[in-house]
């Protein structure tokens, strides 16, 4: 039962008899408003059900954390084992980086008697990440020579665990994402991956919270409850991530249709062959060298040249998380008005050329809350170009080949990234000898000399990447020829 109600200068509304009101409705509509991401959400993904599927990057997050973060510093200060030998270990998973384009390839084309297409690969790597945490913690307790084991062998089970667990996290996540562009309408894709992002960051922040708290008195048991405990979890949360998402659909994986497919070879050349991909892998690979170059040298720099404690140099990752999470909600809302990838991707370079020289500035000035509001702008930058880039990587798939795309994204970013890092400690060491020994002259003996010098390359490789992307930004460039499709800084996003 309703009734018109008109009041002055309102148009008429109808009020509803007692138990007549859409109440879900209207929970739905404030969710929307208010909820973030919640407008990421479809008829065919809804909220629940897009949540439940992101837990996958929960898991890659604890992974993470738990290589680079967790078991780098237990590695060299509780177990006493060499920082060469450390360095080696935590590379190992790049090894795998590489892979993933294959792996994409591989679940957009997999033969499946049950009709699946990314779900095995999910699983297996899932597999792997679990098979990884469980020799782990006793190959590393072997290889510091705590045991009458040979550390020999500690050395090698911790590679085999380092290796496994990396390839699963690669396999996992380019797997998962696929799957997410496969479930997800075109409309709804870049807030999805903006959200992807999001629960990336907050598995990473969760893990190494509770982690450290669980391992604030170091003792070898606690390492391998701790250890395994995180493989177990990472079973239970991507199974509950998986469940009922992927539909079965035996004619599109049964073995005439998969031999119909196209060899890696031949989808890669056209992969390659778009107008927009090289140039825009060029920048994924220039714009993550740049911006994570930095990742293990921030904190020794402010404990180094500014003097601050390890509480106030722990702080600076949550000023990066915090900034990350600016720009993740800043694309995700961008990107839901159909805004360009490409063009976003370019803006977020420009606040990681304030940051890096807010950063570089911060040791000559002495001042702390220069190098944290830096540090927010590192985050701020990464956020927006990692989610366009991302994005306009999954806008360049063709029939189905969503896994390809991805993948090419992730193997040039982990790539990247990871020979970066690398880099960026080598040519500390190497320029702090020499700005020691007196080789840089006078001006430069400290050991801010070195930092210096690094983030003033972090400042020219993203120069790179604003030529590399810039030209992505016009709206004509698929049709302009070869010859005048230049890298130049000229057109850069304006």
């Amino acid at each position: 039962m309703t009734a018109q109600v008109a009041l002055p200068g309102i148009p008429p509304m109808t009020l509803l008899a007692r138990g007549d009101a859409p109440k879900g409705k209207f929970w739905q509509r404030m969710g929307t408003q208010f909820l973030p991401f919640a407008d990421a959400a479809t008829e065919e993904l809804p909220l629940a059900r897009l949540f439940r599927l992101s837990l996958f990057q929960i898991t890659v997050g604890m992974a993470a954390v738990m290589l680079v973060g967790t078991l780098n510093r237990v590695m060299i200060v509780e177990l006493h084992v060499p920082s060469w030998l450390v360095a080696m270990m935590v590379s190992l998973p790049l090894v795998f980086a590489p892979l993933r384009a294959l792996i994409g390839h591989k679940s957009d084309n997999h033969r499946s008697i049950l009709g699946w297409k990314r779900v095995p690969y999910i699983w297996f790597g899932t597999l792997l990440q679990f098979g990884g945490f469980a020799i782990m913690p006793f190959a590393l307790l072997i290889m510091s020579g705590d045991t009458t084991g040979s550390p020999v062998v500690g050395e090698i089970g911790a590679a085999l665990a380092f290796l496994m667990t990396g390839a699963g996290m690669h396999t996992v996540q380019t797997a998962g994402l696929a799957l997410a562009t496969d479930l997800a309408p075109a409309h709804s894709r870049p807030r999805v991956v903006a959200l992807m992002y999001v629960m990336l960051l907050i598995g990473m922040l969760i893990s190494g919270l509770v982690i450290g708290a669980l391992l604030h008195h170091f003792d070898a048991l606690k390492l391998v409850k701790v250890v395994q405990g995180a493989g177990a979890l990472t079973m239970v949360v991507n199974l509950v991530a998986l469940w009922k998402q992927e539909a079965r659909n035996p004619a599109a994986t049964r073995v005439d249709a998969v031999s119909e497919a196209q060899a890696f070879a031949g989808a890669w050349a056209d992969f390659i062959a778009q107008p927009r991909t090289v140039r825009l892998l060029v920048a994924v690979g220039l714009g993550a060298a740049a911006f994570n170059m930095q990742d293990v040298l921030l904190e020794p720099y402010g404990g180094e040249v500014l003097h601050m404690t390890v509480g106030e140099t722990t702080a600076l990752t949550a000023l990066w998380a915090f900034g990350t999470l600016i720009g993740l909600g800043i694309a995700a809302r961008l990107l839901g008005r159909q805004y360009d990838p490409s063009r976003l991707a370019g803006y977020g370079v420009v606040p990681g050329l304030i940051a890096f020289a807010a950063v570089a500035l911060s040791g000559p000035l002495g001042s702390p809350g220069l190098l944290g509001l830096g540090v927010a702008g590192i985050g701020l930058g990464g956020g927006l170009f990692s989610v366009g880039t991302l994005t306009a990587a999954m806008s360049l798939s063709t029939n189905g080949q969503s896994g390809l795309a991805i993948g090419a994204w992730g193997a040039v970013q982990a790539s990247c990234a990871g020979v970066a890092i690398a880099l960026a400690g080598i040519f500390r060491d190497v320029v702090t000898d020499m700005a020691l020994r007196g080789d840089l002259g006078t001006a430069l003996t400290g050991p801010a000399s070195a930092y210096g010098l690094l983030y003033g390359f972090e400042i020219i490789l993203l120069f790179a990447t604003l030529a590399a992307i810039g030209p992505l930004a016009l709206p004509n460039y698929t049709s302009q020829t070869a010859e005048n499709r230049m890298f130049g800084l000229s057109e850069r996003p304006a």
